[in-house]
């Protein structure tokens, strides 16, 4: 069902002659239910389309207090039609952020975290996976290993990209609590991965204000990108360039806030990125941005949303941008969503 529109700002991307300064974009909603439904990820394996998701009683906790979210799977040959293939559960365990790639030996890869709460107050953490051959069988989540100095036992690898045989994620684990605002409460560092399931350390990443959320992905010279998100100090999120071994880091602000941030490297020089937007407070909104490899991003688009809404994801399909994301603007409670964005209107 067709939904909304998503508007393009005028000024921030050229549009082509046949089109107004308002270029509209159709949005789909491609699953809700009475659930929250929410933190997307989005790929394409054996010439499917994959969308996976958190779906639980709320952001966090359930009505009763306790946190046990799933991992739901949606399939579709079009991207129109979609149908749920797995739910992904663990007992005891709230598993979230879930993050969809495909090995170099043909796997389905679901890379997760899992939060383990006791009355409410988070008390462990353990990455997990599931994988599957066929797009319809998923294996029963376990714990992935993470050998590094710098992992504390409260460990997050919250997404994973490949470049060649060689699987990527930058993980952030937990320090103990400060009350003073400039001490990190996080650490974040680089692993590798040959399999999904074992990774090794790579390199810290030193950055302040409690550093959390990051992707990665590649450029075609072998070039890493980063798109950090940072919740203390001045908040702003951070830009990352690194050139194999990937032990040193260029890094830079980008300006403002990010939540849920990720992004899509669509050619050598052309950036597009998503996040939630907290340019209003208390009304926040999903918006897409445009950059160079710089690192100076600017908003081009916001997407159809509110309130509890981002962690986008990015697909090239034909000519077409595809992005999943989840928003509560038109549901009782959050629902997930896939846009289609031409790429002629970025200017691609």
């Amino acid at each position: 069902m067709i939904l909304a529109a998503a508007v393009f700002m005028a000024g921030c991307i050229s549009c082509k002659e046949s089109y107004s300064e308002d270029v509209v974009i159709k949005v789909n909603r491609i699953w809700e239910s009475e659930k929250h439904c929410a933190f997307t990820s989005l790929t394409r394996f054996d010439g499917r389309y994959y969308v996976a998701f958190r779906e639980a009683g709320g952001h966090i906790f359930e009505a009763d207090g306790s946190a046990r979210g799933q991992i739901r799977i949606l399939e579709s040959r079009n991207g129109r039609k979609w149908k749920s293939v797995a739910c992904l559960s663990k007992e005891g365990y709230d598993l979230r952020d879930p993050s969809l790639s495909v090995t170099p030996d043909g796997r389905l890869l679901v890379s997760m975290g899992g939060s383990i709460y006791v009355d409410r107050k988070l008390v462990g953490r353990d990455p997990m996976y599931s994988e599957s051959m066929d797009g319809r069988s998923f294996s029963h989540p376990e714990p992935i290993e993470i050998v590094s100095p710098n992992a504390t036992g409260a460990d997050w690898l919250w997404k994973v990209d490949w470049n060649g045989d060689t699987g990527y994620g930058v993980v952030y684990s937990a320090l103990e609590d400060s009350t003073d605002p400039a001490e990190n409460k996080t650490i974040v560092f680089l692993v590798r991965t040959a399999d999904g399931v074992h990774y090794e350390d790579v390199a810290k990443i030193d950055v302040p204000g409690f550093p959390n959320e990051a992707a990665v992905h590649f450029l075609p010279d072998g070039r890493m990108l980063m798109l950090l998100r940072q919740e203390q100090l001045d908040k702003e999120g951070i830009w990352g360039v690194s050139e194999a071994p990937y032990t040193h880091w260029t890094l830079t602000k980008v300006g403002f806030q990010l939540g849920g941030p990720n992004f899509i490297a669509l050619n050598d020089s052309t950036i597009i990125a998503g996040s939630r937007s907290y340019l209003i407070p208390g009304s926040y909104k999903t918006m897409l941005l445009k950059a160079g490899l710089d690192g100076r991003f600017e908003q081009i688009a916001v997407l159809p949303s509110r309130g509890d809404t981002s962690y986008p994801a990015f697909l090239v399909v034909d000519d077409e941008l595809w992005v999943s994301y989840y928003s509560s603007h038109a549901t009782p409670k959050a629902a997930v969503y896939l846009a289609r964005i031409p790429l002629k209107m970025l200017d691609i």
